[in-house]
């Protein structure tokens, strides 16, 4: 199945003029912020090839990223690491998209949010899609274009903190990452609410005590 623009008509035959596909990316690492995009696209001007950012490799992620950017209005949010840890990784992710439907130069009428439940905070009509990226050619492009930026963010932020291979494992908890964490520590960058930095964090505490 190929993602195609079947939601997006269902929310223009609904009155819909301008509808934002929306998708997080950064949920399941150990450091960094969670970051979503918002993406309204010329149905007129479509790059070829969207899909969920996972089925496409690296180069082609970044290609299509420079074309969306190119042909569509796009905002971006992101919550922080003390976020996270302050109210639940899906309680930021869902923050993080209402930021980012926030930052677009232009206001929808309708969203077609990734996943099975909608930002509570979200204050206009909206369609919550199970596996959306593989579906909505909007919410593909939103996928692609939180990954890239997401990505981006890490590589930046591996260069200040070089022993945890975030420019590779994006701060998902790789065997790599995980054995650096225990031999390097817990920097500020990492979600203390995560069982494996928790842990670490813990059994610190106890050997100090």
């Amino acid at each position: 199945m190929e993602p195609d623009l079947s939601f997006e008509t269902v929310a223009r035959l609904g009155g819909a003029q301008l509808v934002a596909g929306v998708d997080e990316v950064g949920r399941g690492p150990l450091a960094g912020p969670v970051v979503a995009a918002a993406v309204i696209l010329d149905v007129t001007c479509i790059p070829v090839g969207l899909n969920d950012s996972k089925k496409l490799p690296v180069k082609e992620r970044e290609r299509l990223f420079d074309l969306i950017c190119a042909v569509a209005h796009i905002g971006i949010g992101q919550a922080s690491v003390a976020e996270i840890d302050e109210m639940n990784i899906l309680r930021a992710s869902h923050l993080a998209m209402c930021r980012a439907i926030a930052a677009l130069a232009v206001s929808p009428d309708h969203a077609l949010i990734d996943g099975n439940l909608l930002p509570r905070d979200l204050t206009m009509p909206a369609t919550a899609i199970i596996k959306g990226d593989g579906r909505s050619l909007s919410i593909a492009a939103a996928s692609i274009i939180a990954k890239v930026t997401r990505d981006k963010m890490m590589v930046d932020l591996a260069q200040q903190f070089p022993h945890y291979g975030w420019e590779r494992n994006s701060g998902y908890p790789t065997p790599i990452h995980l054995e650096r964490l225990k031999s390097h520590g817990v920097t500020p960058h990492h979600r203390r609410s995560f069982a494996p930095v928790h842990n670490i964090l813990y059994q610190a505490e106890i050997l100090s005590s």
